[in-house]
């Protein structure tokens, strides 16, 4: 087995006082490895801690209890630019700025050297068919382009672990399947670690290593399917039964989280206890 990247031991997370009567317990004693060069997908129903979970390996705060280690490094609390890039679901990118100048503002955060700032963010737009667009603005790209163009940066800064929190989910469905299949030749290209929130069983199955299942509020790893398809991928996996038979697997163990989910949602009295 190839070494962790992420290390996650019995992380929980609780928003509020315990006991107060608007406290909630996001995540409940967590625990999961991410390998090195692995791609890892959550999925789970709504609110059940996935964006919460992701933000925890970001270091974007400290968990309530348990311990997460990043590259050997704990996690406390504060971001690692130099270990890791987030692509989150809404553009991030700088509208007053052209694509380049925002390329640019990442790595003179990161600390790269000027003199590589733009090899740097050509090769990186180049990868995802965007070089062309290097000297356009934010608001003058379509919001799949704007997705190519984060997914983008995120090669750019050269970290080595790459959190995505849904990126996918504003785009239509041909858009999401082209983006993911370039996804997968990026991973198979960079040999990052990635770790990815959705809420698409199929995506899920498209794009991962092992998908963690994770259970309702609060939210707790209900299972880890393994999907032992290498990368890159092509359209074909998605005609294969193989890949049916994961996509029902995920359906049949999320059914219930998704009914506890919505009955909570019909009782909040009985949520976050």
């Amino acid at each position: 087995m190839s070494e962790s990247a992420i290390s996650i031991r019995n992380v929980s997370q609780r928003y509020g006082d315990a006991g107060a009567p608007d406290s909630v317990l996001a995540l409940d004693d967590i625990s999961l490895e991410v390998r090195k060069g692995e791609f890892v997908c959550l999925l789970g129903p709504s609110g059940c801690g996935k964006s919460t979970l992701l933000n925890v390996i970001g270091g974007l705060f400290k968990p309530t209890s348990g311990m997460c280690h990043v590259a050997g490094r704990l996690v406390d609390g504060s971001p690692h630019p130099d270990k890791i890039a987030f692509v989150f679901q809404e553009s991030t990118l700088f509208p007053w700025y052209s694509i380049i100048e925002n390329f640019r503002i990442a790595l003179k955060f990161q600390g790269i050297p000027q003199s590589e700032w733009d090899d740097r963010a050509m090769q990186a737009l180049k990868a995802v068919g965007m070089s062309s667009f290097a000297s356009h603005y934010p608001d003058q790209l379509s919001v799949g382009m704007r997705q190519r163009v984060n997914m983008a940066r995120g090669i750019c800064v050269e970290t080595d672990i790459l959190l995505m929190d849904e990126p996918f989910a504003a785009l239509d469905e041909q858009t999401r399947m082209v983006l993911g299949e370039d996804l997968s030749q990026l991973l198979a290209a960079t040999g990052k670690t990635i770790v990815f929130v959705t809420h698409s069983l199929a995506e899920a199955v498209f794009l991962s290593d092992r998908i963690v299942v994770m259970s309702a509020r609060p939210g707790k790893i209900k299972t880890i399917i393994d999907v032992n398809e290498a990368h890159p991928r092509s359209p074909d996996f998605m005609l294969e039964p193989r890949f049916s038979e994961l996509r029902n697997e995920c359906y049949a163990l999320l059914r219930d989280e998704i009914r506890s989910t919505m009955a909570a949602q019909r009782d909040p009295q009985s949520a976050g206890a």
